[in-house]
């Protein structure tokens, strides 16, 4: 796989998803406004690579030209934080790289610390946190490979692979371990409406690793599992209650509903970032809302009448009681309850 979030020492470089897969281009970023513009556009997406795309934000406010020492570069990555916390709301990963960062920051300035240390700190606890990512996908890919049978046909929405983490995946990463393990016969991606995550990009991550994929139209998953076609249901998320519940891109609470109904394994793959503590079920899980544009304009071409409302919704929850399994990189939740989940993650009582 490309690169696709690198730090290059004082700026960041971003595979432009956008443009994906039509070509490979790259955007720079220099200040926190502008790693915040290209998280808020969709140059990068997905709730880990917002994370980690968040992180070295902030690291990038070590770099302004206001910081003269340490009081004052504690000043300027206060303001990033902000700036960056504000990008997109669902995702619960973004505010966790933030926070880190920014407690980070407060602790090596205990002590006092120049700006250069400070700014040395703050550009390792970004590398540790992407590289923490990517190390916590192939552990979310090693837990979950079982749960893919053999021969396994896998449906999946949106892309929770590589683009969408540090590295590896995690939806897309237990079907990179399973196809390691010779376990996956096909993978079908939904297209995945309106911007096309599914058909643009799981596609190509999957194309580029070999791994058979068919894109599917968002609304045949249906008729394709009652054919008898699918075997199991892998999806990301981007915020997970206490109790489970989890946000996902529209359209996944659906599938989770199909699923059921067929008799599917219906599971979720994460890492513990992105689960929120805080939250006791989905219904606190604030919901993004989108521009029209993104629905009402297609290629350039409007689609929808001058005039007429449209609503864009960018995530749905799905309640814990449809999801089979959540794999994480600390083990595997099931059944899916309140207990459990703070089991696994280390936090029971």
């Amino acid at each position: 796989m490309i690169s696709h979030i690198e730090w290059c020492k004082d700026s960041l470089r971003l595979l432009d998803q956008r443009r994906l897969p039509d070509g490979i281009e790259f955007m720079e970023c220099r200040t926190p406004e502008a790693t915040a513009s290209a998280i808020r556009d969709m140059v990068v997406r997905g709730a880990p690579a917002i994370g980690i795309t968040a992180a070295y934000g902030v690291a990038l406010a070590a770099f302004g030209p206001n910081v003269s020492d340490g009081e004052a570069l504690l000043a300027e990555v206060k303001a990033a934080a902000k700036v960056l916390e504000q990008a997109r709301p669902t995702a619960v990963n973004l505010a966790w790289a933030v926070r880190r960062m920014a407690a980070k920051a407060r602790q090596v300035a205990k002590g006092g610390a120049s700006a250069d240390v400070l700014r040395r700190a703050l550009c390792l606890e970004a590398i540790a946190i992407h590289e923490e990512d990517i190390a916590a996908c192939r552990a979310i890919g090693r837990n979950g490979l079982l749960l893919v049978p053999e021969g396994g046909r896998v449906l999946t929405h949106c892309n929770a692979g590589a683009l969408a983490t540090g590295g590896y995946g995690t939806a897309l990463g237990v079907v990179r371990a399973a196809h390691e393990a010779g376990r996956v016969k096909m993978v079908y991606a939904d297209e995945t409406r309106p911007y096309l995550q599914g058909a643009r990009l799981t596609a190509w991550e999957l194309s580029q690793d070999d791994i058979p994929v068919t894109v599917l139209c968002d609304d045949m998953a249906a008729s394709l599992m009652a054919k008898g076609f699918v075997d199991v249901v892998i999806v990301g998320a981007d915020r997970i209650a206490a109790n489970g519940d989890t946000a996902n891109k529209i359209g996944t609470y659906g599938l989770a509903v199909l699923a059921r109904h067929h008799g599917i394994p219906f599971l979720v793959a994460a890492p513990a970032s992105t689960f929120d503590m805080a939250l006791p079920t989905g219904a606190g899980i604030p919901i993004e809302s989108r521009a029209a544009e993104e629905v009402a304009v297609i290629a350039g071409r409007r689609v929808v009448p001058g005039g007429v409302a449209v609503l864009h919704l960018a995530f749905d929850v799905t309640p814990a009681s449809l999801i089979s399994a959540i794999v994480t990189e600390r083990g595997v939740i099931s059944p899916v309850t309140g207990e459990n989940v703070a089991r696994v993650l280390g936090q029971a009582k």
